[in-house]
Formats: C-alpha cells, structure tokens, sequence
C-alpha cells in the first residue's frame, strides 16, 4: 500500500459554458481546471469535488471520457492524469428535527450513479443546477438514498457557526438528525482540530477529515489528509473511512485553529474579539455575536476524559499564507519542486535557501513543523501569520 494526498471538499464555480454553480466561487474554477490544478500544482492524488450533480458537470465529465482524458475506475472513481476524482454533492438539510441549516457531504461512485442521485435530487430541491441548494427532505431519508446507490456520506464543516451540524441554531445531538449507522466520516472544517473534535463524545467512532472546502484554485489542498491505500479510487477511500485491511488515515493536515475565521467570538460588526459576550462590544457598542467553534465547544463539551488514538492532526500552514511568498516566488519553487505538496512536506531547508530568502525558507519550515506564530481570526475574518 501507498500513501496519498487527498482533499475531499473542493466547489465548481462555474460550468465550462460559464453558468454559474457556487455563487460564491471563482469563475476560473470549473471542472477541467480543477483537475489540471490539483494534478500538475497541488499534486493531490485523489479529490473530492462536491458539485457534480450538476447536469452540466456530468456532460463535461462524460465528454472527458469520450475523448480519453479521463477513465472510469472499476472501483469508482475518475482518473485524469495522477489525480482521482471523487464524484460528490454538497447538500442543505432543514427539517423538523433540527434548527439547521445542516450541510452535508455525499460522493458517489460512478457518474451513472451520481445521476441517478441528481434526478432524484432534482425533484426535491428547486435548483439542481446550483451548489450547496436545500433539500426539503430530512437527514435520514437523505442518507438512505445515498446508501441505495453505495455512496459515502460525511456531515460538512460540523463545527462552523453557519450551516453545520453543531453550529448556530442547532440544538440536536447527531443521532438525533442522523442515524450514526449511515455516516462515514465527519468533516471538521478550518475553525477546529482533532482535539477539540473529541470533546464530543458521539464523535468518538468516527473517522475525521481535513478539508480544503477550496472556493478558489489556489485553495486546493490547503487543509488536506495522507491517506494509506491500495490505489485512489472510490472503494479504498471507503476501506480508508472505516479503516479496514490496513487501510487508514496517516495524519490530518490543517489550519491551527485559531487561524480559522470562525476560531473566537467576536462582535458582528468590528470583529473585536470578546472574551464577554453578556456586555456589549467595548470597541463599538454593538450587542450582536458571532460565536466563536471554541466558545461554542465549551457550551457543547460532553467528554473530558483521556483522548483515544488516533491519526496526528498536524498544523500547517498553507503558503498562501506564508509573508512574503508572493505568486512569482511560488512559481519559482513549483517549477523546482513540481507540486505544492513537495513544496509543503517534503522541500529541504538548504535547498529552500536557495531558491528564496532565509525568511521566506525558514518559514515553511516553520509552517512544516507549526511553530509559525499568528494572530487569532473569528467572525468570518481569518487569523494572520506574524511577520
């Protein structure tokens, strides 16, 4: 077995015929050129993107295969050059038994699958040409469905204070909303990490990952994990969520929390951080929060006892955020190193040294290692690296 770089959260922003999918995305980020970016600059080896329901992604896919750029695996999955895409949809929940609004993440492994899925879909939301769209079913029906076509199922982002499982607004626990039988894995979203994941307790016998939820191209692989397979394909990463016949996760890679934009309370209207959230916002006298993944696991905290094993949840900083590694100088090091990854977790120091500045080296090393010092982020704004 081998180990992979995989990144399961990356949106489409727009479709080949620049028809837009997630509003929020870039227009450079369709489908051809998430795959040209995630083989030849990130260098991932499997990824997951979660707007393939779309009608029109499913053609372009389709016309990839006809024209041989991409193949079909026997064991689910599309393969384009070194990379292997993994056929998923990002969908908005809402219904009795919680306050939501609840995303979750479903994959599929085949695009005959993945249409069956979007017709089915189609008739239960109102725009199927569109990201993250709610579905007026509940949680379960949802995953049952998923489970008819042998798909993977993953509640988004858990912890985010919008639009997620334990975030605002939402009182239930997990198997109140979802039946547990019918979750793969949980997705832990840039405001936390393995430790603070586990201080829930019905969390304990998940697998977590570490994804990039990449709304533009060089978000790609920011928050990633090394997996342990036979090959990247849709059945091992199933084998590798369960951990089954050796298969595993060997690390999370991830944002420090407190770089996340969501990390701290802060005020809604100037983002001063407070550590009181009873008083108004002593920067400006606005009375309205915007609760912090800490502060709200404090509220939520069910187990506080010793950690079960698990993979090492590694900070590490992306480059973007690195200071003064500009776009020319990360050109510079891919043309030397070939990908990111390379660049993120392999690239020796003294060979760093001679391609850039002793700051700029010494500071991927540090990122490498989580010894980079930060000012914390919240309220949607994200933490920054010191320079």
């Amino acid at each position: 077995m081998e180990e992979y770089y995989v990144d399961l959260h990356i949106h489409i922003g727009r479709t080949g015929s620049g028809k837009p999918v997630k509003i929020t995305g870039a227009r450079s980020l369709t489908i051809e050129n998430i795959l040209i970016e995630s083989t030849e600059k990130k260098g991932m080896d499997l990824i997951g993107v979660i707007d393939c329901h779309v009608p029109e992604v499913l053609n372009e896919l389709e016309q990839f295969i006809q024209t041989g750029e991409v193949v079909e695996l026997e064991e689910g999955g599309l393969r384009f050059k070194h990379v292997t895409l993994i056929l998923g949809s990002e969908i908005e929940i809402y219904d009795d038994k919680c306050k939501g609004p609840i995303h979750v993440l479903a994959y599929l492994p085949t695009i005959a699958k993945m249409r069956e899925f979007s017709a089915w879909m189609s008739q239960r939301m109102k725009n199927i040409t569109l990201s993250s769209q709610r579905m007026y079913v509940d949680g379960m029906e949802l995953q049952r469905k998923v489970k008819e076509l042998d798909g993977l199922f993953i509640p988004a982002h858990i912890f985010t204070p919008y639009k997620s499982l334990y975030g605002k607004g939402v009182t239930a626990t997990l198997e109140e909303v979802f039946d547990p039988a019918y979750i793969d894995a949980v997705e832990l979203g840039l405001s936390s990490n393995t430790a603070m994941a586990d201080q829930i307790e019905e969390l304990h016998s998940f697998s977590y990952v570490t994804n990039s939820d990449a709304h533009s191209l060089p978000k790609i692989g920011r928050e990633h994990q090394i997996m342990k397979m036979a090959a990247p394909s849709f059945e091992e990463l199933r084998k590798v969520l369960h951990r089954e016949e050796g298969r595993e996760i060997v690390a999370n890679y991830g944002l420090d929390p407190k770089l996340g934009k969501y990390h701290r309370t802060t005020c809604d209207q100037c983002l001063t951080l407070l550590e009181d959230t009873t008083v108004a916002c002593p920067a400006c006298g606005c009375q309205k929060v915007v609760k912090g993944v800490y502060d709200r696991l404090l509220e939520l905290r069910t187990f506080t006892g010793e950690f079960q094993p698990r993979p090492p949840y590694i900070h590490q900083v992306p480059l973007e955020f690195i200071p003064g590694l500009g776009p020319k100088t990360l050109d510079k090091l891919r043309d030397y190193f070939k990908t990111e990854m390379a660049i993120v977790h392999k690239a020796p120091e003294d060979t760093l040294r001679e391609l850039v500045s002793p700051t700029v080296a010494k500071a991927i090393i540090s990122a490498r290692n989580g010894t980079l010092s930060f000012q914390v982020g919240g309220g949607g704004k994200y933490g920054k690296v010191d320079h």
